[in-house]
């Protein structure tokens, strides 16, 4: 499966790379969300952070974190969201693993708020118990 990032990988097309190493590549995601929006990615093909083996999402989360950092100085920003989609319903559009750093200058930017809903903490947290005993 062959997907843009792919071909920013194997510099197929143009793209503003900010950092790169063996196993990680990061560049500025074309659509920014707010000033230094940037993309992690594993140059190790898998399709999301659930497919992804232990040592891939260490690696991109360890360049994901340092990154973050130096975003937050270089564009004097107050804080950053660091996160995934997983799969379609989550929002994820290319399907290959990737990490989006998005620089936070003020609160209103993005919202991520809760939604109003009759959800049932106790029996959510009941049903994870009883999934996974090591909780």
């Amino acid at each position: 499966m062959s997907t843009i990032f792919n071909k920013i990988i194997n510099k197929e097309i143009p793209s503003n790379i900010i950092y790169e190493d063996e196993d990680v590549l990061a560049f500025l995601d074309i659509s920014q969300a707010t000033k230094g929006h940037t993309l992690v990615v594993p140059k190790k093909e898998t399709e999301s952070v659930l497919t992804a083996n232990d040592d891939t999402i260490s690696k991109v989360n360890i360049v994901a974190a340092k990154l973050a950092r130096e975003l937050i100085q270089i564009f004097d920003a107050e804080g950053a969201n660091i996160l995934t989609n997983a799969n379609e319903v989550a929002g994820q559009t290319v399907f290959h693993y990737h990490v989006h750093i998005i620089p936070r200058y003020k609160k209103e930017e993005l919202k991520f708020s809760p939604l109003e809903n009759d959800v049932d903490i106790e029996e959510v947290y009941e049903k994870i118990r009883n999934y996974n005993k090591d909780i």
